[in-house]
């Protein structure tokens, strides 16, 4: 018989509270190491563990390379760097983003499920779009345990809701009783038998997360050409599925789940809106100009053609107006609700 050691926590829209909310009800004598990552701004600096230091009986201190993981300890993931599990220490990396993010939910548990197997439990708190999801499925791939907030709970109640539907994390809990359920959970005797295998899908992305030469060196990529493009470097996306969940990464290993990749999507389509408007108010203002020369100049057939021009694009640039006015109403940055929330 073993039990759990390694506790893997990961958050973003709305996380810090929740987190507070977790550790504060974590008790002295917890025997697991807790390793946390909250999406953050690559540029910032982050004041996340004296924050939670300061509600936690734990000592909360942010990763080092290569530190030793140890049962009682809380490590922060810092900005711009995975956070990854590997033979009983953390290792920090600047391999590709995921979802957008660096540090990133799903490598850091998908390293964990790779290391440590059943070990593992897995929490998914506060968060927009489906981040952590491809990550709560590869832990439970491996026999570990799945938690998400409460949804009625979380100021963003996205990433816990797919956690649940899609990653079928087993536990619900509001934050506030996280901490007392973890205990629970490691308090429990875990039978000593096989489980089941990393999967070559699940080595390949945890070394490509950590800048493995091999990995990203590897003529063949996981998945299937999907006919989409990576928002982040415009290479190939190719398709993979996964516990009935399926994701998309391209050949450098930029990875996208599907909420993200549509809310990345939205972003580049409102960026192209505001480029063509743009490109439009800056016809219209050329074609009067001419317009106006040209009347001067006594040529009224071209003076009645660029004016028709100025009319025609100030018409178009109208509609793109309304279309981005429409999409900011609805907060989506898009005027339909295609988006993730």
């Amino acid at each position: 018989m073993t039990r759990r050691d390694l506790v893997v926590v990961g958050a973003s829209a709305g996380g810090v509270e929740a987190l507070r909310q977790m550790l504060r009800g974590i008790p002295l004598d917890f025997p697991a190491a807790v390793l946390v990552v909250l999406h953050m701004p690559s540029s910032a600096r982050s004041a996340l563990p004296a924050i939670l230091d300061r509600v936690c009986d734990l000592p909360v201190r942010p990763a080092v390379d290569g530190e030793r993981l140890e049962p009682g300890t809380v490590l922060v993931a810092v900005p711009d760097r995975h956070l990854i599990v590997s033979d009983g220490h953390v290792l920090l990396s600047r391999g590709p983003r995921e979802n957008g993010h660096r540090p990133a939910v799903d490598v850091l548990f998908r390293s964990a499920a790779r290391a440590a197997g059943r070990r593992v439990i897995a929490v998914v708190l506060s968060g927009a779009l489906d981040d952590g999801t491809a990550g709560m499925i590869a832990v439970r791939a491996r026999g570990g345990v799945g938690m998400a907030q409460e949804t009625d709970d979380a100021l963003y109640d996205s990433m816990p809701r797919h956690a649940v539907e899609l990653g079928g994390a087993e536990h619900v809990v509001p934050a506030e009783k996280l901490g007392a359920a973890l205990a629970e959970l490691l308090a429990e005797d875990i039978e000593d038998v096989a489980e089941p295998a990393p999967s070559d899908l699940m080595d390949t992305e945890t070394a490509m997360a950590n800048l493995d030469r091999d990995a990203m060196d590897a003529d063949d990529r996981p998945g299937m050409p999907s006919g989409f493009g990576c928002p982040t470097c415009h290479g190939a996306l190719f398709s993979i599925s996964e516990g009935g969940m399926e994701r998309f990464r391209c050949r450098v290993g930029h990875a996208w789940s599907p909420e993200a990749l549509a809310a990345e999507q939205a972003q580049a389509l409102e960026s192209a809106l505001w480029m063509a408007l743009r490109g439009l108010e800056e016809r219209a203002t050329l074609s009067l100009r001419m317009g106006e020369r040209a009347e001067q100049r006594g040529h009224r057939i071209s003076a009645s053609a660029f004016r028709q021009r100025h009319d025609e694009a100030l018409e178009a640039a109208a509609l793109l107006r309304r279309l981005l006015q429409q999409g900011e109403l609805n907060g989506e940055g898009l005027p339909d609700d295609t988006v993730g929330a």
